[in-house]
């Protein structure tokens, strides 16, 4: 099968759906179908070599956070000259409703077009501005795939119409076979040591950095040894840390996948304190993945993966104190954070990358029966 993938997000900043989207073309490439994805990139931009550079994205505004997107006459030119020269029996957007390289591929493209929609907003300034090219968008999409429940709930209530509830995928393979990192995760017992980890945009209010922050301002002084192994974009020195949290915190920067699994498999506990805006949780099925104890916030979506507590802990959204504690808890009691594992590992096999392509695919060819045709592209310009 020749399948076209958009991405609406810049690969030059890790997110959720960029990995998203490379993991399921390398799993569809592996599985032997013909993949290319356009996204936004500069044509200089080192990328693997199934994705087409669309151009330079802009930072917008989008869900709480700023995504790098690409929208324009001239992205409109590529999207063009792409689908007419890929050929595709299917052709696979992301996030459609933002003002970006999927809305012109959906508003560009006939035949099967399949959506996969991975946040759960329903109002935003994006939203907002393109509201009248929105009823268009979604009478072209023949398939809708939704990442959650919260995702999914949106396309019912919101959008007229229902999806398929598929997951984010992960490697479990790749995380749960790597290497912890050289000295960890070190001594943990009752009372003394243990190492918390926390990846991502730790500047950004949603992310929660703040909550676990307060957690750990509380908790190191009466826990001589606890440590911080921290990782993400930015710089650690913008947060401010107390000294006590400071002096036991290993900053990786930004890491790369293998360090990622690495890290996930060097701590005795992963926090995701995020606080919102939130449809899944993909670092809990990477931290899952890896056999990290999980403690996160009760987000709804972040319930749903942990199966309700039972595959990681939960605590209420923002309560530091109540973080505390349960890390305390956890990190004194090593039958407790075994039988998470345990669970979690019963749970990660459904969200594994084959299991979760070979879904996506059934809906590509229920898309492509309910059509009877192959993706037909609007002319490109003749100067192209």
């Amino acid at each position: 099968m020749r399948i076209g993938i958009v991405c609406p997000y810049s690969l030059d900043v890790p997110g959720g759906v960029q990995f998203h989207i490379r993991d399921l073309a390398e799993t569809l490439i592996s599985m032997g179908h013909e993949v290319s994805v356009l996204a936004p990139a500069d044509d200089d931009q080192p990328l693997p070599p199934y994705v087409v550079a669309a151009g330079r994205a802009v930072p917008v505004p989008y869900n709480g956070s700023v995504a790098r997107l690409n929208f324009g006459p001239l992205s409109a030119a590529r999207v063009r000259r792409w689908l007419h020269n890929g050929d595709f029996d299917v052709l696979h957007v992301h996030e459609p409703l933002a003002p970006s390289l999927s809305m012109l591929a959906v508003m560009s493209a006939r035949g099967p077009v399949v959506a996969t929609f991975h946040t759960a907003i329903t109002r935003s300034r994006a939203l907002a501005a393109v509201q009248g090219v929105l009823q268009v968008v979604l009478e072209r999409i023949t398939g809708r795939i939704a990442v959650s429940e919260l995702a999914r709930r949106v396309q019912v209530e919101h959008l007229d119409g229902g999806a398929v509830e598929i997951p984010n995928g992960v490697s479990v393979a790749q995380f749960a076979g790597a290497l912890p990192l050289d000295g960890w995760p070190g001594e943990c017992g009752p009372g003394h040591g243990g190492t918390v980890g926390f990846l991502g945009r730790f500047t950004e209010p949603r992310k929660g950095f703040d909550v676990l922050a307060k957690a750990l301002e509380e908790l190191m002084p009466q826990r001589p040894g606890l440590r911080l192994l921290l990782a993400g974009p930015g710089d650690v020195a913008d947060l401010g840390l107390p000294d006590v949290i400071a002096r036991r915190t290993t900053f990786l920067g930004k890491v790369s996948e293998q360090d990622k699994a690495r890290m996930l498999r060097s701590v005795d506990l992963y926090i995701a304190p995020n606080t919102g805006g939130e449809s899944f949780g993909m670092i809990l099925t990477e931290a899952m993945a890896a056999g990290a104890p999980v403690v996160a916030t009760d987000l709804d979506a972040f319930r749903r993966v942990l199966d309700g507590g039972r595959a990681g802990a939960l605590f209420p959204n923002g309560d530091s104190a109540a973080l505390a504690a349960t890390i305390t808890s956890l990190l004194d009691d090593r039958p407790r954070r075994e039988a998470l594992v345990e669970h979690a590992t019963k749970v990660i096999s459904g969200y594994d990358w084959p299991v979760v392509a070979a879904r996506v695919l059934e809906v590509y060819n229920s898309a492509i029966e309910a059509c009877g045709e192959t993706v037909q592209g609007a002319e490109p310009p003749a100067d192209w």
